[in-house]
């Protein structure tokens, strides 16, 4: 991997960028646009970016004066380049593309060339993971590559897919709302490395991989078209909500942290039944876990693991390293494995922790009957880096054709 400018492989007349990108789960949750073309956003948020070994997408993109028309590939399945995101991210792309200066020949006559694009995901797509985020982030660093494009490209990314843009940067990333109407200052900025809180961990806990009913970009317009909670909470919570969680995450206080972590989560949930129609994006598990976790705390006397939901029923569980034992065995206990899901299966990721024994006084405190495979299988994880270009050939999803080495 490098970050740098890609060493762009040229077979054939092709030249071919491989990227992989990160999933981001935000702590001040973004929910809703004040202008639907540019995806400009009603409220600032903040997010962490997850660890790639565990979630990312990875894209291949490749450029010849062969091919005919621009195609996509998503997860071993060709899609519509029509899509008007993805238009916008593509045109946008060449549009820079145009403006650089044609310091060589050859990088200058991709410019009339189409492109063949393949992404596939390491997670499950529209589960409320925060794929179109790592997708588009994706896509976008990609494409800048292969056009040699240097400098900032989250408002490109922020075109695809909002929270894409965050997906840009590694650590602790803040989105900013931005004031003017073409969008240019909506960026995204990184506000603290991945390495800057390192015994921070993260639980990515999968209640169900399907696809939500409602997606994000329909649930969005309704809530602000019908929402009274949604304006309040813009203009009189999330400004000082933002900044407070700013300074914990530079002060790496995780008591304050986990707190507005949990009260952000509720809130956004709270705007999406607030909507009218109201919206679900929890289920009863959710409810479940949610309950876990502040039983849990209640009986340590302070805040050891804050939940957070995304636009579905999963949730990602934050935490300090040395209390992550502790909370697997919590899951181990009420969320047991299925005999169809092995041990090894349930929890993936990090390195194995010890399993350690539960006192019956904690057991009884968090007072919940164990469900078992209501959880699939938790995804152990932290912050991570910025997205990386692959130069391992093997590693690309397409071949020296312009064509995906494996279809569905």
């Amino acid at each position: 991997m490098e970050n740098g400018r890609a060493k762009m492989k040229a077979v054939t007349g092709t030249s071919q960028v491989t990227c992989t990108a990160p999933v981001n789960i935000a702590v001040i949750k973004y929910w809703g646009k004040r202008d639907e073309r540019l995806v400009l956003p009603i409220n600032p948020s903040l997010s962490v970016t997850l660890s790639q070994d565990q979630l990312c997408a990875r894209t291949t993109v490749a450029a010849s004066l062969d091919f005919k028309k621009d195609r996509i590939w998503l997860n071993g399945q060709e899609q519509s380049i029509d899509a008007p995101r993805l238009q916008k991210c593509l045109g946008e792309i060449r549009r820079l593309a145009r403006k650089r200066k044609h310091e060589e020949e050859r990088a200058g006559d991709l410019l009339g060339c189409c492109v063949h694009i393949c992404s596939e995901n390491n997670f499950p797509t529209a589960a409320g993971l925060a794929s179109s985020a790592a997708g588009y982030a994706c896509l976008v660093q990609s494409l800048a590559k292969l056009f040699n494009i240097d400098g900032d490209v989250s408002h490109i990314a922020r075109q695809g897919s909002g929270s894409a843009c965050r997906s840009m940067y590694g650590g602790f990333v803040e989105w900013t709302m931005g004031k003017m109407e073409d969008g240019s200052d909506s960026i995204a900025k990184q506000i603290a490395s991945a390495d800057h809180w390192p015994e921070l961990r993260v639980l990515v806990v999968v209640v169900n991989a399907g696809k939500k009913a409602v997606g994000s970009t329909e649930g969005m317009q309704t809530t602000v078209k019908t929402s009274a909670l949604i304006k309040y909470r813009v203009e009189h919570v999330v400004p000082s909500r933002q900044e407070e969680m700013r300074q914990a995450v530079l002060d790496r206080d995780f008591q304050t942290f986990g707190e507005i972590t949990m009260k952000d989560s509720n809130q956004f949930h709270a705007t999406c039944l607030d909507t009218y129609p109201p919206i679900f994006y929890l289920n009863e598990t959710s409810k479940h876990i949610i309950h876990l976790v502040h039983r849990y705390n209640q009986y340590h006397g302070k805040i050891r693991a804050a939940y957070t939901f995304d636009a579905g029923p999963n949730a990602v569980l934050y935490l300090l390293q040395e209390d992550v034992p502790e909370v697997l065995a919590l899951f181990h206990h009420f969320f047991p494995a299925t005999t169809n899901n092995s041990e090894r299966q349930f929890v993936r990721g990090l390195p194995d922790v010890q399993r350690m024994e539960l006192s019956a006084d904690l057991l009884d405190s968090v007072g919940l009957e164990p469900s078992p495979g209501s959880v699939q299988y938790i995804i152990h994880t932290k912050a991570g880096e910025d997205p990386q270009v692959l130069t391992d050939p093997q590693q690309a999803l397409l071949d020296e054709n312009g064509l995906p080495k494996k279809q569905t």
